[in-house]
């Protein structure tokens, strides 16, 4: 195996990791905040692509088909928080239901099952070119990254320290004392359901442009390297992010790191020529195991005090 093909693909991989770091702290809303398992962001994301492709196919400007591409992101997080509280529908399957719908959305979208866009005919914001064209292009590439996830988590942070940010967090933690408190608890899910899927469709609309293209299945499996993404975040950053005075916003670092590592992690596997067909399996066993680390700590701490 030549280890300077490895070498080469870090960068490409690493730039992969901070794009999709902005679905994973969509995830990471939902799913440690709100405390809903939203299953919208397979079909968000390719939602968020399709309709910044389509735009850009069409004439509009940049800005403006990312921005229409948050737009169709928030409308789906809107369908899945409707189905959710005005429906009565358990979160799993409103997310579920959405995501099955955003297929043929997308598809109409789209017109066909894939939508190729070229830097040369497009002027786009990110590009998998740009990292590996040259290391000026690569410079800014990162430096234009890390400027905007950082100006993100500051957003959040001061969104999330807001009153309507503190309701979200009252309703993931106990729904029926914050109803209690007068928080209307079905507006506040929908809204955090919207945020949460703004900023997957935003996402969508990056990396489409990143590989491209469009394609119906570029999502497929999202909701899962998302969790991988807060999970190492959680596991490998978390004590040292719960320790800062700014414990949020690194907390929402440790995410970005975590789809960062995770992509890293995915690409050295790639180059140990492990089949394309079982990198899904893997996903899956990198969640699992991540996922079980915290919970056999806890219960070696717990025997190691009963113990004594």
């Amino acid at each position: 195996m030549n280890i300077m093909s490895l070498i080469n693909a870090l960068p490409g991989a690493s730039a992969q990791g901070l794009i999709w770091g902005i679905m994973a702290i969509g995830v990471y809303l939902t799913f440690r905040i709100l405390d809903v398992a939203d299953l919208t962001v397979d079909g968000t994301m390719c939602t968020g692509g399709a309709v910044c492709v389509m735009m850009l196919m069409s004439g509009h400007n940049i800005w403006v088909s990312m921005l229409a591409a948050t737009g169709a992101g928030m409308l789906a997080g809107l369908a899945t928080g409707i189905f959710h509280t005005f429906m009565g529908i358990p979160a799993i399957l409103a997310g579920i239901l959405t995501q099955l719908g955003l297929y043929s959305a997308n598809l109409k979208i789209m017109g066909k099952a894939n939508q190729p866009v070229s830097v040369d005919n497009y002027p786009l914001v990110v590009s998998l070119r740009y990292v590996t064209d040259g290391s000026v292009s690569r410079l800014l590439f990162f430096l234009g990254m890390i400027v905007f996830l950082l100006a993100l988590i500051a957003v959040m942070y001061w969104y999330f320290g807001t009153e309507q940010g503190h309701a979200i967090r009252a309703t993931g933690c106990n729904s029926n004392m914050a109803r209690a408190q007068g928080i209307n608890t079905n507006f506040i899910k929908v809204l955090a359901l919207m945020i949460s899927n703004v900023l997957v469709g935003l996402c969508g609309a990056l990396y489409g442009q990143f590989q491209g293209a469009s394609d119906v299945n570029m999502g497929r499996g999202a909701i899962v390297i998302g969790l991988a993404a807060v999970i190492i975040g959680e596991v490998l950053f978390g004590k040292f992010a719960s320790k800062r005075k700014l414990a949020f916003a690194f907390t929402l670092a440790s995410v970005i790191l975590g789809a960062v590592i995770y992509y890293m992690v995915y690409q050295f596997v790639l180059w140990l020529k492990m089949p394309s067909e079982d990198m899904k399996l893997f996903s899956a066993i990198v969640v699992a195991i991540f996922l079980a680390i915290p919970y056999l700590k806890e219960k070696r701490t717990l025997r190691k005090g009963a113990s004594k």
